[in-house]
């Protein structure tokens, strides 16, 4: 299967190349890296010392999964090494992928009830090093140290408005819109600056790309051949070159979200 590697190179609307200087995407500033953010960064360093010191460690090797759909949801996960993918599989046996979390992001929910089960799959894309916080031992950190509550009520909060937005985009814009969006969100989350453009850290197949809007592959690879069509990419031996983000951003309607919701 072959992997490609997706370039951004920002054009400004009367045609000339944007080197980069000044470029906003979303609340993503100009800088070398678009991974700085991880899901945790909502937390204080205090509140994060407390969170590791009720972690056990926990090692799941590539393709095995950290929790399947109808396990209890009595857990955290923080994510020291690896990358993880939410996936939810429909009745006819195809699979969706709803989040991918990588090193640094707290990943799962806690339940409302004891018998609260995950609705989703998390399977590891490479090994990984996962810290494991079970809820009883967080309920009683939280009781001993109030403001670790209205952390994780942010974190929550965040974390719903990232779902929110993504079926937005899935459900108001077509799937069309779905791929840019998801074009924006992966330059976002893996984007590296570069003279060139915005650079993925992570190499992505059109397979990839059609799990994470729900659609397949062959549409994907229509939707992509329109997008160059249009000016808005070109892509050439593998490596895409996004020529109009404003295209992108104007094909999904996007709000300017904030870095922290504008993730894949």
């Amino acid at each position: 299967m072959i992997k490609l590697t997706l370039v951004i190179r920002v054009v400004d609307y009367n045609g000339s190349e944007n080197s980069g200087e000044g470029l906003m995407m979303g609340a993503c500033m100009q800088q070398s890296n678009f991974c700085s953010y991880q899901n945790t960064d909502i937390f204080s360093k205090q509140t994060f010392q407390y969170l590791e010191s009720i972690m056990h460690s926990k090692k799941v090797e590539k393709d095995h999964y950290l929790f399947v759909d109808n396990d209890p949801a009595d857990r955290l996960y923080y994510l020291r090494k690896g990358q993880i993918k939410i996936t939810k599989m429909n009745e006819e046996g195809k699979e969706l992928v709803l989040y991918i979390f990588q090193e640094g992001d707290l990943i799962g929910e806690l339940g409302n009830s004891l018998n609260s089960l995950y609705n989703y799959s998390a399977r590891a894309t490479r090994g990984c090093d996962v810290g494991v916080i079970q809820q009883k031992d967080l309920e009683r950190m939280i009781s001993q140290h109030g403001e670790v509550a209205v952390e994780f009520m942010r974190w929550m909060s965040n974390m719903h408005a990232i779902t929110r937005s993504k079926f937005r985009d899935l459900m108001l814009y077509g799937k069309k819109g779905a791929l840019c969006s998801t074009l924006i969100r992966l330059a976002n989350s893996y984007g590296i600056m570069k003279q060139e453009g915005i650079v993925l850290s992570e190499r992505f197949t059109n397979t990839d790309l059609a799990e994470l809007i729900g659609t397949s592959r062959e549409t994907v690879n229509r939707m992509l051949n329109q997008l160059k069509k249009d000016g808005a990419i070109t892509f050439k031996d593998g490596t895409f070159t996004i020529i109009s983000l404003e295209y992108l951003k104007t094909a999904c309607s996007c709000e300017d979200c904030p870095i922290e919701i504008c993730r894949i």
